[in-house]
């Protein structure tokens, strides 16, 4: 009867919470009364731990960064510019009178020999001129002709003394007139003759006919270009370079060369370096020649690398991974505890694929790639990449 009135007293919920205890202590009594079933909680409950425990070590480990391991190792220094094909020799024909082109004897891609005519440029006035100076000739020929005559005449008659000397004298120096008329007659026909030859335009050397920008019936002055011709005998490739960089060229440099958008080397060799430098573009012209004859069509982009040094034992690292390179340069650094610390460096001043480190840096530093992805004393497992070279690294 009390304990009905105790068990009445009690509050409802903390019989239910009673009750629920109960429940699983019997529950657990059974459970670990069993040898197989405490086996298989024990399993299960260590198995929860280590699920807990790889889940926690994934979450809370560091992060993991590319880096690349510096060894010295030979570099090229090179400077890298884009070329032009152009013949060996290359002429701009012009007349050298003004007029309108009558006929046209060549086309583009046309070979020509030295000498042979390439257009004709109206010359009926110089025509005339010519044909009235040889006239004038003939004319001057003939009164030369009658004052031999005369002079041969007056001379034998002098000889006999049936002339005088005075007539001999006259007759000699109407002569001598005459040989200086026809002289004169034969200089003017000459002169025109030769400016008659000018109105032909003619080749200044064997070639091929690389531009034909006139056409038939085109009104042209001394200035306008009538052909383009370049010579068969070889190509050279002209590049302008940066005043900043050209200083260090000299002929005789090695390079690489290849055809734009193609990956056949051909090599090449500088033949000239313009000591001008052209003040609209700061550039510097340079001509290089490939060691090797090689048929190229004018006018063909081509990238050349210059070889301006080697260095045997030199380090270089990628430049993404150089921070602030143009003012203080530096760069993220992976110790043996796998933290992340600061190293300035010094770079060499030159526009190279992988910059080429002066100071700073020491074989077997691993550097961080990609430096945005992580912070000075940060805890980090690494990732160890190949440090690819390139041309000029």
């Amino acid at each position: 009867m009390t304990e009905d009135v105790n068990a009445a007293a009690q509050p409802p919920l903390k019989t239910g919470v009673r009750q629920v205890a109960d429940a699983l202590r019997r529950r657990a009594e059974a459970l670990f009364s069993n040898p197989k079933r405490r086996f298989v909680v024990l399993i299960g409950f260590l198995a929860g731990v280590l699920i807990f425990a790889g889940l926690g070590w994934w979450f809370l480990r560091p992060p993991e960064i590319e880096v690349v391991e510096i060894q010295p190792r030979p570099v090229e220094i090179v400077l890298s510019v884009v070329a032009r094909v152009r013949p060996e020799n290359l002429v701009d024909v012009r007349s050298p009178n003004a007029g309108q082109v009558i006929r046209l004897l060549h086309d583009d891609g046309d070979l020509v020999a030295a000498g042979a005519p390439l257009a004709i440029v109206r010359s009926a006035v110089e025509q005339a001129q010519t044909d009235a100076n040889s006239a004038r000739e003939h004319a001057a020929r003939a009164e030369l002709d009658r004052a031999q005559l005369a002079f041969n005449r007056t001379r034998t008659l002098a000889d006999r003394g049936f002339a005088s000397a005075a007539a001999l004298d006259e007759a000699r120096a109407t002569l001598r007139s005459a040989q200086a008329g026809l002289a004169a007659a034969s200089a003017d026909r000459r002169a025109t003759a030769a400016q008659t030859r000018e109105f032909t335009i003619r080749a200044p050397m064997a070639g091929v006919v690389l531009v034909r920008p006139i056409d038939n019936g085109q009104v042209i002055s001394p200035e306008t270009t009538l052909f383009q011709l370049g010579s068969r005998d070889g190509v050279e490739l002209q590049a302008e370079v940066d005043e900043a960089y050209a200083d260090v060229l000299r002929t005789g440099m090695e390079a690489r060369a290849a055809l734009s958008g193609s990956d056949e080397i051909f090599a090449a060799r500088i033949t000239e370096v313009s000591p001008r430098v052209d003040p609209t573009t700061g550039g510097r012209l340079i001509k290089l020649a490939p060691v090797e004859a090689i048929s190229i069509p004018p006018g063909r982009s081509v990238d050349v690398t210059i070889v301006v040094a080697r260095r045997e034992a030199a380090i270089a690292a990628p430049r993404q991974a150089i921070i602030d390179a143009s003012t203080a340069p530096k760069v993220y650094v992976v110790d043996a505890n796998g933290r992340v610390i600061v190293r300035s460096i010094e770079i060499a001043d030159w526009p190279s694929l992988n910059a080429i480190i002066e100071t700073g840096l020491a074989s077997g530093d691993r550097i961080v790639l990609a430096p945005a992805e992580t912070r000075p004393g940060a805890h980090v497992r690494i990732r160890v990449q190949p440090h690819v070279s390139g041309p000029g690294s």
